[in-house]
């Protein structure tokens, strides 16, 4: 029989030609023995060092213990220290510092308040003063607190005017005097002055808006030919008429030619009354129909006094003029006057002292004032005293902080 080999497959082993039996044994032995002893020496080697080196291509995963903690991978792991079951937490952030506060300045804004004033002579004519005069001897009075005036000018800007008629089928004299006070307005307009037009009855009409054409005003006027209604809400037509004008900057004018008797309009007198004291900018003149014809018929009442009242006051509540015309004649000199009280006004502008913007009404008083403190003495060509007026708002209406 012939051993197998150490690589596991069998062979024959070569012998020499005629060995003796023993020696052939011995030899054969000892061959076994050294082949056994060569292949015992790397294992006793790797069992003695306690670890075998890694192999050329192994990962290098197998280089590093699981105990390190490291994420392995592909490219061989991350040596994260493992976290020690005995650190301490670390301390908490300390609290940062909180900023400086910056600084602050409160500033209030105080708006400045505007007033259109007319000196009126006792022949409803403007009285010719110097503009020097009115600056030096102005005074204005705001709830009875004098007031420091910033500014005295002498308004000469374009007329920016609303023309309310009332239309309607209540009485011819009425309509008939409406219809020619309104062309004696239309007449007197100068080429840059901007004019609408609006009719009432039951409810208000825009006829003609804002326009510098003469014809278009006429041509507006014109088309009130048939009235439709009896009703007359003059308040509801203020009303919107102001509600309207609020919204156009500026000053401006609101002329009502009117018999002054309200029918059954939505809104009562209190009403209209306050919505003229929170509308600034506009002065209103009024201009009151049939007065002739009340008194040829004597027709004069309780009612229409009442009505004269409601016009009159409408026009002193914001710096203007009523007027109720006797005769036919009268209504070109009534409007000459208007136009001359809208073009020479003093336009007064201050900063009140009450600074509360809390929607209060202020109550106005503007006065030329002498070198004594009283009342200014005004004299004519011939050294004789001038009774005079100053027609200016009454009152304002504080903006509220919300507005």
């Amino acid at each position: 029989m012939y051993p197998d080999n150490h690589l596991g497959s069998p062979s024959k082993i070569p012998v020499f030609s005629n060995p003796p039996g023993r020696l052939r044994m011995r030899t054969a032995l000892a061959t076994v023995i050294a082949c056994l002893g060569l292949m015992a020496v790397p294992c006793l080697a790797q069992s003695e060092n306690g670890n075998a080196q890694p192999q050329q291509g192994q990962s290098q995963q197998d280089q590093v213990p699981a105990a390190a903690g490291g994420p392995a991978g592909e490219s061989g792991p991350i040596a994260v220290p493992k976290k020690g079951t005995n650190d301490e937490a670390p301390p908490p952030p300390k609290p940062k510092a909180p900023p400086e506060a910056p600084e602050y300045s409160l500033h209030v804004n105080v708006p400045v308040v505007t007033i259109d004033a007319h000196v009126i002579g006792k022949d409803g004519r403007p009285v010719p003063l110097s503009l020097e005069q009115v600056q030096d001897h102005v005074k204005v009075w705001e709830d009875g607190v004098p007031q420091k005036i910033q500014s005295v000018t002498i308004s000469k800007a374009p007329v920016t005017a609303v023309l309310l008629v009332e239309f309607a089928a209540t009485n011819y004299n009425f309509m008939y005097d409406a219809l020619n006070a309104s062309y004696v307005f239309a007449s007197n307009l100068q080429p840059h002055d901007w004019v609408a037009v609006a009719s009432f009855d039951i409810k208000p009409h825009i006829i003609v808006d804002f326009t510098q054409d003469k014809q278009a005003i006429f041509g507006a006027l014109n088309t009130l030919r048939i009235p439709g209604f009896q009703e007359t809400c003059i308040f509801d037509a203020m009303y919107d008429t102001l509600d309207r004008l609020d919204r156009v900057p500026g000053h401006k004018e609101l002329v009502v030619v009117a018999s002054g008797h309200d029918s059954f309009s939505k809104i009562n007198l209190d009403q209209i009354y306050r919505k003229i004291k929170a509308t600034p900018d506009v002065t209103i003149y009024t201009i009151a129909t049939g007065e002739a014809f009340i008194e040829t018929y004597g027709l004069d009442n309780i009612q229409r006094l009442q009505d004269l009242n409601q016009m009159k006051t409408f026009a002193r509540m914001t710096g203007g003029r009523a007027y109720a015309p006797r005769l036919l004649g009268e209504f070109p000199d009534d409007f000459r006057e208007i136009a001359g009280a809208i073009r020479d006004q003093y336009t007064i502008t201050y900063k009140p002292t009450n600074t509360k913007q809390d929607g209060t009404y202020r109550k106005l008083k503007v006065e030329l004032v002498g070198p004594d403190e009283k009342p200014l003495v005004i004299k004519d060509q011939k050294n004789h005293d001038i009774k005079y007026t100053i027609l200016a708002r009454d009152g304002y209406t504080a903006k509220h902080e919300v507005e």
